[in-house]
This record gives structure tokens, sequence and C-alpha cells, in this order.
């Protein structure tokens, strides 16, 4: 996004950021990209992006999305989790890259459940509502066993007996619409259950 490789694949456009917010798009839910050089060196972060459309990667840095605070810049960033996980090594010695990636090479395990949470990306001012986007590279042949079979099913049961009690934890499964919504009503200082929110600005397509 927004030419952010240093030798300009992929992309071309210094003014993406701009582009995005005059065509529509409320948020960018790209991050993180790591290991690729693409990666920003902002993480675990909900926050506004300002292009300049001089130069590339505008989206490096921003200002965090802030309880209270106006919006600002051009597009909202909201990553998914990025972390190293030591307890499953790279030949055994290096920790491997924890982006929130989930497909056959890198199922997703309880552990590695555990690690989105901790990352405890939310929006400031709001620590109790936590947001966790994880990923998958569309759905490919090689994947959808991972995906659609017991590897998801097991992820999806520790979700609910760890991180849906109804005491200290209660999940909400939201589409990117929702979480940008749940994201403004946070800002907006709204408090409470988040479920609330699901369409505080943006509201769900007609006939849905």
């Amino acid at each position: 996004m927004d030419n952010c490789h240093p030798e300009g694949k992929w992309c071309g456009v210094n003014d993406e950021l701009i582009v995005l917010k005059e065509t529509g798009c409320y948020a960018d839910f790209t991050l993180p990209s790591a290991p690729s050089e693409t990666q920003t060196s902002t993480v675990n972060s909900i926050y506004y992006a300002t292009d300049d459309p001089l130069r590339p990667k505008s989206h490096d840095k921003g200002v965090k999305v802030k309880v209270g605070r106006e919006s600002s810049g051009d597009l909202m960033i909201i990553q998914g989790p990025l972390c190293l996980n030591w307890k499953e090594r790279k030949w055994g010695v290096m920790p491997k890259i924890e982006a929130g990636d989930v497909r056959k090479s890198i199922p997703p395990s309880e552990h590695r459940v555990d690690m989105w949470v901790d990352q405890h990306i939310h929006v400031e001012g709001r620590p109790e509502w936590v947001f966790v986007k994880i990923h998958t590279h569309g759905t490919q042949e090689m994947d959808i066993d991972t995906l659609l079979g017991e590897p998801t099913v097991k992820m999806y049961e520790y979700l609910a007996s760890k991180y849906n009690d109804g005491e200290k934890y209660k999940m909400h499964f939201v589409s990117s619409r929702e979480m940008y919504n749940i994201v403004k009503a946070a800002e907006a200082g709204k408090t409470g259950n988040p479920n609330k929110f699901r369409d505080f600005l943006i509201p769900k397509p007609k006939g849905v």
C-alpha cells in the first residue's frame, strides 16, 4: 500500500491513501505484513495516517485513535497482532514472527491465540475493548483443510472456552465494517457492550 516497498514493487502510487479516501474507503486492514519490507514501524495499533503524495509509505506512522480525540488524517489503519513467537522457533533457535496469518503452513494454535490477545490492540482510553484481527491469503486449495477443518475448529473451541466466559471476557465476531464502527464508537466515548455499536456510523448494506 502507498508504494511502501523500497523497490517500488506492486504499487507505484505515492498518494494511495488519498485515493482510497476519495473512493470511499473508511479503513485499511492490511497490516501486519512482516517479514515483508512493506511492514510499518508502527505495530499493534489503531491509528490515522496522513498521506504525503510526494513520498511513499505515508502510513508508516500516524496519530493513534483515542477516546475523545477528533479523527484526523486520510485513512484509519487497523492493525492485526505482530510479535515474536518464542515457543515455536525456526531451526529450533530463532523465534518465528507471529503476524496473525492462518493457513496450512502456519495453522492456528492455543499459544498463537493467546499471543493475538496479549498484544492488546485497542483504542487509547478504552483498554477493555480488545481488537483481534487475523487474516489468510484467500481460500487457496492447499489451505482448505486448515481453514475449514479441525485446526480452525479447535481454534474456535479454544476461543470460546477461554475468551468467552461472560465474566473476564466476552467475545464478539465482527466484519471489517463492524470493527471500524466499534472503533469509532470507542473514539466517541461510548462504553459498555461493544456489540451495541456494530452499526454506529456506517450502516449495514440494504437487504442484509
